[in-house]
């Protein structure tokens, strides 16, 4: 086990996603559900190097907020899915795309699900980790239970075709 710097819980939790990678690793799987390597890879617009994901993904399963099976429909690929502790940072990406919203030039499509997610409070982002846990648990939600991804996803390409209109 690597020596940590303190036993601060704000340095300890910079030590595991405080890289200029990690979160948006798991941005990209709690968001976009990408799952693979190859979605991981090309889905980010921020342009990931191969072997920077690599190593991120690495520590994200030893640090236990992702895991990695082997991919049950193809024997050659391997499914990252987040793990309990990374379905609970969706509060904490909340608050910082409230916070970035607020500060930072951003743009209305990249930023509507930040908006989305601070309009809907604790009540969504619990409704969201649900689907979550759903997803990349296997943990059944109630039927019915409506799609907080989905809503997320329409109101992002919404905002995408105004932008490219």
């Amino acid at each position: 086990m690597t020596e940590k710097r303190s036993g601060c819980p704000i340095n300890l939790s910079l030590e595991v996603i405080g890289d200029k990678w990690s979160l948006l690793v798991i941005r990209d799987m709690t968001f976009g559900n990408r799952r693979y390597f190859r979605e991981l890879l090309t889905g980010s617009e921020e342009g990931i190097a191969s072997n920077i994901l690599a190593d991120r993904l690495q520590r994200l399963v030893e640090a236990g907020l992702i895991t990695r099976a082997p991919d049950p429909h193809h024997k050659q690929k391997v499914i990252y899915s987040l793990a309990e502790p990374g379905i609970q940072l969706v509060p904490v990406m909340a608050a910082l795309g409230s916070w970035g919203r607020r500060h930072l030039p951003v743009s209305r499509e990249l930023s509507i699900r930040a908006e989305l997610l601070e309009r809907g409070g604790p009540e969504l982002w619990e409704r969201f980790m649900d689907e979550l846990r759903e997803l990349h648990l296997g943990v059944e939600r109630p039927d019915g239970a409506g799609s907080v991804l989905a809503e997320l996803t329409e109101a992002y390409l919404a905002e995408a075709a105004r932008a490219d209109a």
